[in-house]
């Protein structure tokens, strides 16, 4: 099932807070030779309950949240607006691992969307200033055209940022670490927040706005 040589995964040893490990992993899996480590499946739900995943980039995680940029006018872009919440999923083969996310999430201000845009390619903001995605396309032409003049529009204009642009924090309230095995016995611990009062005990640890339990799970 699994090639190569798999990494060892203690969670007796795992830091108290899953942000941590989670950049522990990111960095073992450069170190590994994944290519795009730090892309993940963004999963939403519709204002009709029809749920959707697509692969976006994580932009930036701490003890703030974990957070991604999407379209406001968007198909993803008008879910969250519409639920406001959200999961994510990364999964590295090279050392069988994967990584679930789930919370609540919150634009963060119009600012660091701005940042966060300008920091994009020319030719990546220039498909974002159209503002199309997911949208019937009539030919290739088409597509090829409008991008053209976008980008053009973009050399003109460099400082130019569209307000539909919205940089997400999710604020974890789960998060899981799988790793594989392949005599299939795999290991999984699950940290959750536990929102105010004080609690006592190993596997436990202090969060932004809550304590983590830390639990294993079976595979």
């Amino acid at each position: 099932m699994f090639a190569g040589e798999l990494p060892t995964f203690q969670p007796h040893t795992a830091p108290s807070d899953p942000e941590q490990l989670f950049v522990d992993w990111l960095f073992e899996a450069v170190d590994a030779g994944v290519r795009e480590p730090h892309a993940m499946t963004l999963s939403t739900v519709d204002p009709e309950g029809n749920p959707a995943a697509r692969v976006l980039i994580l932009k930036n995680v701490d003890a703030d949240g974990w957070q991604f940029a999407v379209h406001a006018a968007s198909p993803k872009g008008r879910d969250l607006a519409a639920h406001g919440r959200a999961a994510l999923t990364f999964y590295w083969p090279q050392l069988a691992r994967q990584v679930r996310v789930r919370g609540p999430v919150a634009a963060e201000p119009p600012e660091r969307s701005a940042a966060d845009f300008l920091a994009r390619s020319p030719e990546a903001r220039a498909e974002a200033l159209l503002g199309l995605q997911s949208g019937p396309l009539t030919d290739l032409t088409a597509r090829d055209a409008a991008t053209g003049a976008s980008l053009e529009r973009v050399e003109r204009e460099p400082g130019l940022v569209t307000p539909e642009w919205t940089l997400y924090s999710l604020r974890a309230e789960q998060v899981e670490f799988w790793q594989g095995d392949r005599q299939r016995n795999h290991t999984r611990l699950q940290y959750t927040r536990q929102a105010g009062g004080e609690r006592e005990g190993e596997g436990e640890g202090e969060g932004e706005g809550g304590r983590w339990v830390k639990q294993l799970l079976w595979p």
